[in-house]
């Protein structure tokens, strides 16, 4: 079962720490390399302009962070995760000292109100102990006009094709993980958060109610994946 509240903080910590030095290798794997043009089509929604400043909030190793500066050269990006190991390991990529890192709670941003004129992340959403509280962090510190981005799983939906993405989220991944990384145990909570988490619909209300406007989310991956955004609106 997934710890909740200050519990799943804690444990979600630990177990990326675990895993930071073959995280990278583990996302191609398990997304058979697509993982990248999910994250440059989400760059794409936030709009950016030269002179912006970004925040990639729960970064990780700064995949995204990273190839917001080598599509953007001219936008400040900000790179914050919980997990002290995963900055290490980003610190050290290529191009890694080109980003401003940070570790740092998705739901208490050491940063005043609209300070970033876009925030994105990727695969956050799903391990927070509170998604309403992280959305509302991210339109605080996000000036108008801004987007907030999400790229994250979704719940697989009811279609001919479900017993087989099921069977590679439960047998395959945590298999590969143990393989790749020693750690079985941290690839069976991805199955499991995914199964939890909150479909693509509830999703775009949460962003809705976060108060954020112009709201609209787009599946990959037989719907296994979801980019979503929303747009800080005045008034």
């Amino acid at each position: 079962m997934i710890p909740q509240g200050e519990e799943r903080r804690k444990y979600v910590r630990r177990m990326f720490g675990r895993i930071s030095s073959r995280y990278d290798l583990m996302n191609r794997l398990m997304t058979f390399g697509q993982d990248r043009n999910w994250r440059r089509d989400a760059i794409q929604k936030l709009e950016l302009q030269p002179g912006q400043r970004v925040l990639d909030i729960g970064a990780g190793t700064g995949d995204l962070a990273l190839e917001i500066r080598r599509r953007h050269p001219d936008v400040e990006v900000v790179a914050a995760d919980l997990t002290p190991e995963m900055v290490a390991v980003g610190r050290q990529r290529a191009d890694g000292s080109l980003v401003t890192w940070l570790i740092a709670d998705a739901i208490h941003l050491p940063y005043p109100d609209a300070c970033f004129d876009a925030v994105i992340s990727g695969y956050l959403l799903r391990n927070v102990p509170d998604v309403d509280a992280a959305l509302r962090e991210q339109r605080r510190v996000l000036k108008e006009g801004g987007w907030v981005v999400s790229l994250d799983t979704t719940p697989p939906a009811n279609h001919i094709l479900k017993p087989f993405i099921l069977f590679h989220l439960k047998v395959i991944i945590p298999v590969l993980g143990k393989i790749i990384t020693g750690e079985a145990d941290a690839y069976q909570y991805l199955p499991e958060s995914t199964r939890q988490f909150h479909s693509a619909e509830t999703l775009a209300k949460k962003f809705l109610q976060a108060g954020l406007g112009q709201v609209g989310y787009s599946r990959r991956m037989l719907g296994t994946m979801c980019i979503h955004w929303g747009q800080a609106l005045g008034g």
